[in-house]
């Protein structure tokens, strides 16, 4: 039988993933849990494996392309299914209902199978089953490639669209613009004219599409200007999502109306409204086309000069995850950071003297895991620290949990591994532990699970040679502490007999930065001295 296979949820909030690559051809055959697929997500990048043992029938989309979580984007053949299938008759799955364009009714649906069903849900496409075209007034695209239509000048009503559905692409918007005919639908006007005179049917239809616009825009007032939402997680109920799908919007874009357990909700009507404002600002992009005026935003953008001396790369994936995190973070939280120096050189010398045995177990011991220890034991005692702000219901959430995370510079960007529970294991298991993440972020094989849950976050700068930073709040924490180059430098030595002496020691530098409308500066000294006692004493983390 053929089994469709729709792109699983990768991720907590992740609604779409770009098909990095496929790692099968058609044709070939595949096994259980054997990775099909690269799809990066603005978290990680992560394989994709086969649910089934079978034969690769079809790869629904091209490298490159955005699939969304849900759509199905590879068709198996399975062996040895069929003939159940048929003994079974069973009700159509889920598979089959999400392949079939939105309102065409089957006939197992109109039966046994159509009270069962809620009202709106889309049957199973049966083998003979002619498949119903788009309405005339609704066009299937995702907001990218209206925003691309509106950069080109196309009229995206005017197009067929080549995916799944009938959904217009970014290839049937570049086949447009090109000025090869692909996917350019022939309207009512088109269709009966002679295929010799092209010029004479695009003219007749521009002129039938201008005559609409007109009387459009006599019987309808201005298209209001809805701007996008441009949201990472969206709550809606299955129908309101099937509706966005139906109406070819992304549902993270639409104006959330109301919210629940702090999280943007989103309704029917709000989606419905949103596309209906969609499509009448296309058809006021139509009537400026016709009449030679800028489309969209096209006039607002920001103009560079076009030369072979600058290149332009898509803002997206998890470099643009990190734009929107920081910009939250930095517009959010009033950031404070607070610097210091400490004396390290008892640490350098614990270590110095650990490494062996670390390395007998195939550990390498590094400096944060000492860091580590100390900073959870001053959370401990400072829980303003490990804190968070509920804002949406006015109050403070003390955690009394220690999740660590660890800023690691990767070749697309910073990540943040999470070591959970760190407070209660020791400097080896913490090390091995968070070698292993921050091995897996720079490979992209962390899962999104991984990169979530932190209270807590440490950025250690002093790797690349850097001394003091102010480090941005991983938002919602309270606080981030970053580590600089351990360096020696002179120092004012007491000996016992209270005799003072320069000499070199070990000296690291720390920078903390943190929620001032949670935490005072007294409070971000405290936690730091502290911080600074357990470091220049290493054998106190023995006690925690």
């Amino acid at each position: 039988m053929v089994r469709e296979f729709k792109l699983p949820d990768v991720g907590e909030g992740v609604a779409e993933g770009e098909l990095v690559s496929w790692l099968v051809e058609e044709g070939d055959e595949v096994s259980e849990d054997q990775p099909v697929a690269e799809v990066e997500t603005d978290k990680a990048l992560v394989e994709v494996p086969a649910p089934v043992n079978g034969t690769v029938r079809e790869r629904r989309y091209e490298e490159g392309d955005i699939v969304p979580v849900g759509d199905v984007f590879v068709v198996f053949d399975v062996e040895g299914e069929a003939e159940a299938e048929t003994e079974e008759e069973p009700t159509p799955s889920e598979e089959e209902q999400a392949s079939e364009p939105p309102g065409v009714d089957s006939p197992d649906e109109a039966g046994e199978g159509a009270d069962s069903e809620p009202a709106g849900d889309a049957g199973a496409t049966g083998g003979e089953t002619a498949e119903a075209a788009p309405p005339e007034d609704r066009v299937f695209a995702p907001p990218r490639v209206r925003r691309m239509a509106r950069e080109e000048g196309i009229d995206l009503s005017r197009l067929e669209g080549s995916g799944p559905g009938g959904r217009i692409t970014t290839a049937d918007v570049q086949a447009a613009a090109s000025g090869s005919e692909p996917s350019q639908a022939t309207d009512s006007a088109a269709t009966t004219a002679e295929p010799e005179s092209d010029a004479e049917t695009d003219s007749s239809s521009t002129e039938a599409a201008g005559e609409t616009a007109v009387e459009t825009s006599q019987s309808t007032s201005a298209p209001a200007q809805v701007e996008s939402a441009d949201r990472d997680r969206t709550l809606a109920a299955p129908a309101t999502r099937r509706i966005a799908e139906e109406e070819g919007v992304d549902i993270d874009a639409v104006p959330a109306t109301e919210e629940r357990d702090g999280e943007a909700f989103v309704t029917p009507e709000a989606v419905k409204e949103y596309a209906e404002a969609q499509r009448q600002a296309q058809e006021a992009d139509r009537e400026a086309i016709e009449a030679g005026e800028p489309v969209g935003e096209a006039e607002k953008g920001t103009e560079f000069a076009p030369g072979e001396r600058e290149r332009r790369e898509p803002f997206k994936g998890v470099r643009k995850t990190i734009a929107d995190a920081m910009v939250e973070s930095k517009y959010s939280a009033p950031h404070v950071t607070h610097h210091d120096e400490v004396d390290v050189t008892e640490l350098v010398e614990a270590r110095e003297r650990l490494k062996p045995r670390a390395e007998e177990q195939g550990i390498r011991l590094t400096y944060m895991p000492f860091i580590m220890k100390a900073v959870t034991a001053a959370l401990k005692e400072f829980p303003e620290m490990n804190a968070v702000i509920d804002e949406e219901n006015e109050e403070v959430v003390y955690r009394d949990y220690y999740n660590v995370g660890v800023a690691t510079a990767t070749d697309v960007g910073l990540m943040v591994p999470v070591v959970d529970d760190a407070d209660g294991k020791g400097l080896l298991q913490l090390s091995s532990e968070m070698n292993e993440l921050v091995q897996k972020a720079r490979e992209r094989s962390i899962s999104p699970g991984e990169l979530q849950g932190s209270t807590f976050t440490i950025t250690n700068i002093g790797g690349i040679g850097g001394e003091y930073a102010t480090p941005i709040i991983n938002y919602p924490e309270a606080g981030i502490l970053a580590i600089g180059e351990i360096k020696r430098k002179p120092r004012v030595v007491t000996d016992e007999d209270g005799t003072e002496s320069i000499e070199p020691r070990s000296v690291m530098t720390l920078s903390l930065s943190f929620d001032h409308r949670l935490i005072d500066g007294a409070i971000g000294a405290q936690f730091t001295n502290t911080v600074m006692e357990y470091l220049e004493n290493p054998e106190l983390l023995l006690l925690e």
